[in-house]
Formats: structure tokens, C-alpha cells, sequence
């Protein structure tokens, strides 16, 4: 078996792996297919090597089929199609004991804390396994732990049917959320620096408008009637964007923060008071979200074709992360079953 490792100093290499029979309580996975992200991008390029022990197979957003069965797992069977929730929680602190595991205090994430997707087989523990319909494509349910992100994300935003909603960042993450925002029932304005993202937005049906020659806030005003938005989803992680959320939401507006800012940002707090603005993180999800983005994806919700801008097989995994970070696509699977 081969998989694709991150070995420190911005190194991948293609690897042997060894396929070790699941323990108790794990499946063994039969990885299809594995979607490329920007943690990963983040890992590839050491910037999270504080964080990290290599060598590490990496990898998240994965769809596949069960190739074993460990001692003491019922309902799965060899062949079931499914794909994984890449969240393990403690049990134990304080968020987990008020219910919300997904932002244990003590979380591995499941492909960048220990082993991830990118190999042939991949032992997980089965209460992390999610199973998938069985006439829905596993390219298509590679996609499956984005749309849960998205799902998640519009979910704490308490988005309502005839909303106007302002999404900050045309990239993958973005143009999921305006899709789920969009069959919510909401109208979805998406502001997006490049080009080529913007023009898949706008065919995909979405309002446009770039910030870098246009002024945003005005253009809102003019969008909403003056009313401002009803919820603004910052997905950029730019300073710019942190910075104009609080001028595009109405009066008790919501201001969702998906993206994941790398420092601390400006907001302007007198605005926030002054029109009793909310402002939310939103952070991975929960199981319920993973159900949902398959139900999306299966009902055809989500234009996956469009958004899979290529395939690549597990040794083109570095090419495929230099294309990402250039922005030359929008989402890259790797083919790891076809290696």
C-alpha cells in the first residue's frame, strides 16, 4: 500500500504504508478518493510543523468503502460505502460535558493530529464512520466534509427564508456556504477578489461584486435598499473583509467568522453596539451537519462537477498543491484507489 506523507520542511513524498488490520472498535477504510483543502495547504507548507509529527499522512475530506472489520463493530459491513467525520473528543471537559464534542477542548482532528486519508487503507475508529447512500458517486462524497463546514456555518448564522446574505471569500468554503445559504432561502451576494472564482459564482447564479475596485459596503447598501444584510459569513481571512463585516450588516444583524485568521483582527465595536449587531464564531461541525451535506449532495444541491476543478492520482499530490496555492483551482480530489 502507498499513501502520501508530509515529512517537515515542506517535503511530500509518496511512501509505503503499512496496511495493519483494524484494532477493536475501527474499521478499516478503503480510501476512493481524498479532496485537498486549505489545512492541508497549511501543513504542506510547514506551517503548522508546531503542531504536526511527521511523517504524516495527511488528509481529510475522504470518501471510500469499508475493506475490514475490527473486533466488536456491528452494522458495517465489507463494501459499505461511507466516509468519516474526522473529529475525537475527550469526553470529558467542560465544552464536551455541555454538549458541544465538536470544539473539545482537547480535539484531535483526524488527519492532522494523527494519520489522515491519503493512503490505501486507513484504520479509523468506527464512531467516526458515516455512512453514505449507496447510488451516490464517492467523487461526489468526497465533498461531503466541506458541505458539512458550510452546513454548520449557515446553521449558526440562524439564517431565515427571504434573508439577504453576504458572503466575504469566493473560495471553496464560500461558494458552499452560498449554496446551502441559497436553498435555505436566502438571496447571496458573494464578494470575491479573483477572477475566475468570481465568474464561477456569478454562473452558478450568485450576485458579485469585487473588492478590490469596488466599494463593498456601498454596494450592499444599494443590494439590500439600504437595509444592510441580514448575515455576513467572513470567509476570506483577510484583515479588509474582518474589518468591512460590521459596515455590511443591518440593524441586529449577524456576523458569522468561518475563516480561520491567522492574527488578531480590527472590528469596529461601536458599530456593533450601536446596531446590536451578533457576532459568532462557527467552527468544523457536528454529526448532524455531516447527515445534512450528504442529503444535499445526493439531492444534487451542491453543483459538485462544477466546483471539482481536477482529479489527480496520489503521486500528483504536490502538483495539486502548488495549483491550489497559485489559486490555478477551486477544489482537487486525489484519486487514491486508482494509485
Amino acid at each position: 500500500m502507498i499513501g502520501v506523507a508530509y515529512e517537515g520542511e515542506g517535503l511530500l513524498r509518496t511512501t509505503p504504508v503499512t496496511a495493519e488490520p483494524p484494532g477493536p472498535g475501527e474499521l478499516q477504510v478503503a480510501v476512493a478518493y481524498c479532496g485537498l483543502c486549505g489545512t492541508d495547504l497549511h501543513i504542506a507548507h510547514g506551517n503548522m510543523d508546531a503542531r504536526v509529527k511527521t511523517p504524516l499522512v495527511f488528509g481529510h475530506e475522504a470518501s471510500g468503502t469499508v475493506a475490514a472489520v475490527g473486533p466488536g463493530v456491528e452494522g458495517w459491513a465489507v463494501g459499505d460505502p461511507l466516509t468519516v467525520m474526522p473529529l475525537l473528543w475527550d469526553g470529558t471537559c467542560a465544552a464536551c460535558l455541555a454538549g458541544h464534542q465538536h470544539i473539545c477542548q482537547n480535539l484531535t482532528f483526524v488527519g492532522i493530529d494523527s494519520p489522515g486519508a491519503l493512503q490505501q487503507r486507513w484504520n479509523v475508529p468506527a464512531s467516526i464512520a458515516v455512512p453514505l447512500p449507496a447510488d451516490l458517486s464517492l467523487r461526489t462524497a468526497a465533498l461531503v466534509e466541506p458541505v458539512a463546514v458550510a452546513v454548520h456555518d449557515v446553521r449558526r448564522s440562524e439564517l431565515q427564508v427571504g434573508d439577504r446574505a453576504v458572503v466575504l471569500g469566493g473560495g471553496p468554503i464560500g461558494v458552499l456556504i452560498a449554496c446551502v445559504a441559497r436553498h435555505a432561502g436566502a438571496r447571496v451576494l458573494v464578494a470575491e477578489v479573483d477572477p475566475g472564482r468570481r465568474g464561477l459564482a456569478s454562473a452558478l447564479g450568485f450576485d458579485v461584486v469585487d473588492p478590490a475596485t469596488d466599494d463593498v459596503p456601498e454596494f450592499v447598501e444599494g443590494w439590500t435598499g439600504g437595509t444592510g444584510a441580514d448575515v455576513v459569513f467572513e470567509v476570506s481571512g483577510a484583515a479588509a473583509a474582518a474589518r468591512s463585516t460590521t459596515a455590511l450588516a443591518k440593524v441586529r444583524g449577524t456576523i458569522v467568522v468561518v475563516a480561520i485568521h491567522a492574527a488578531a483582527r480590527e472590528i469596529d465595536l461601536q458599530r456593533v453596539f450601536w446596531r446590536e449587531l451578533r457576532l459568532l464564531g462557527a467552527r468544523v461541525y457536528q454529526r448532524s451537519d455531516f447527515e445534512r451535506a450528504i442529503e444535499l449532495l445526493h439531492g444534487g444541491v451542491i453543483p459538485a462537477d462544477e466546483l471539482i476543478t481536477g482529479v489527480v492520482p496520489l503521486d500528483g499530490t504536490p502538483g495539486a498543491m502548488a495549483d491550489l496555492s497559485a489559486g490555478r483551482a477551486m477544489k482537487i480530489l486525489v484519486d487514491v484507489a486508482g494509485a
